[in-house]
């Protein structure tokens, strides 16, 4: 009988990818495609030839080009549900192009035209049809467009505002028809744009409180989009998990000062991928784990299938060191040995206020000589992280 891999997804593990990542034809801005183009279906026929995926997620387009005929949206649309029901993939989110279209190049909800942001709310808004059609549950908003050259041209406090009035309008619309959506907004630093609103995944966390509907809204990171402006990932997912808003999560990797790169996962920042994957499975994240990222430009379809393969195997893989660190007797030691003093009496005062904590407080002995001289072992620590990752311990 043979050995069954444990590093062999499954669909338990919510492992999906995008029409866009795997049909990703090796187009730069530099040069042209080096893929020919895959129906929808064949791509979906594809991921199914890979195994262990557990969905596709699509923006409007993807799936149905912006100027095709009644005739043809029908036929995709039938060979799309037949692709899926021969696969057992499913469906889970779903994403408007606001970006590439003519129509676009000033922004979509933020552009200065209100009949072009009356546009981008209508065509969203044929677009949730679409992924409701599919059974989609999450709807996610990268404002790749939204943003500015010259802040000469726009007025960025009105700008948010015309964004917060499209996405007020677009809460109702999904409450209005029963849609059932969560959505989830992806930010991105830089690019296309000089300068994009919304650049980082805290700026969404800050932005939702002020919405109509805010219980319906949560953020999308990508690891990609914070790691190329040199921020820590793992800390802005943090945020948006402590915060209850991690709807959706994009994973793949990325050098940081570079363009927007949308490498396999795991194949640059081991350490970050790792401490992520540590974040995710601590606090039990439930959702789908999206990889929107792509194949090298020199690959061909077969490669394509590897790239895909390697992404979800690189999380399997992380998921059994993570299990190694949290089993370790001596990394756990050093990690109890760190977080100390839970149970005095100033560490209790702190939990709660109240007056008689606050005097309790004031009066503690916290002798700040005896505090610094506290050993913390954290390149000890470190290191016993770096050879869990190399396989040496």
């Amino acid at each position: 009988m043979a050995k069954r891999d444990p590093f062999a997804p499954s669909p338990a593990d919510h492992f999906t990818f995008g029409l866009w990542t795997v049909g990703n034809p090796g187009a730069d801005p530099f040069g042209g495609p080096v893929r020919g183009k895959h129906s929808p279906a064949e791509l979906v026929h594809l991921l199914g030839e890979v195994g262990g995926v557990y969905g596709v997620n699509f923006h409007d387009n993807d799936l149905i080009p912006i100027d095709a005929t009644p005739a043809e949206e029908a036929q995709i649309k039938k060979d799309f549900k037949k692709a899926l029901r021969a696969t057992g993939i499913k469906v889970p989110m779903a994403t408007t192009n606001l970006f590439s279209d003519p129509v676009f190049k000033d922004g979509a909800f933020t552009s200065n035209d209100a009949e072009v942001r009356a546009y981008a709310v209508q065509k969203t808004m044929n677009a949730m049809k679409l992924g409701k059609e599919f059974g989609a549950k999450t709807y996610v908003f990268w404002g790749g467009r939204e943003g500015t050259e010259s802040d000469a041209t726009k007025d960025p406090v009105v700008a948010t505002q015309r964004f917060r009035e499209c996405i007020n309008f677009l809460c109702k619309y999904s409450i209005s028809e029963k849609m059932g959506y969560k959505f989830a907004f992806e930010a991105k630093p830089n690019e296309p744009r000089g300068h994009i609103y919304m650049a980082t995944t805290g700026n969404y966390l800050g932005f939702i409180p002020t919405l109509d509907h805010p219980e319906m809204c949560g953020v999308n990171p990508e690891f990609a989009h914070e790691t190329m402006a040199g921020l820590n990932f793992v800390h802005h997912v943090a945020q948006a998990l402590e915060a209850g808003k991690l709807f959706h999560i994009d994973l793949n990797d990325q050098e940081p000062g570079r363009y927007d790169q949308d490498f396999r996962f795991g194949s640059v920042n081991y350490k970050a991928n790792f401490f992520l994957a540590k974040l995710l499975i601590d606090y039990k994240y439930k959702g789908m784990k999206h990889f929107d990222s792509h194949a090298y430009r020199q690959a061909d379809y077969s490669e394509v299938k590897a790239f895909a393969a390697g992404s979800m195997r690189t999380w399997k893989i992380l998921e059994s060191k993570v299990e190694k660190f949290n089993k370790d007797r001596k990394i756990q030691g050093l990690i109890k040995k760190i977080n100390r003093g839970g149970n005095t009496a100033p560490a209790k005062a702190l939990r709660k206020f109240s007056k008689a904590g606050a005097k309790a407080l004031l009066a503690a002995d916290l002798d700040r000589t005896k505090l610094a001289k506290r050993p913390l072992p954290y390149e000890t620590l470190d290191q016993l992280t770096l050879e869990i990752l190399m396989g040496v311990r």
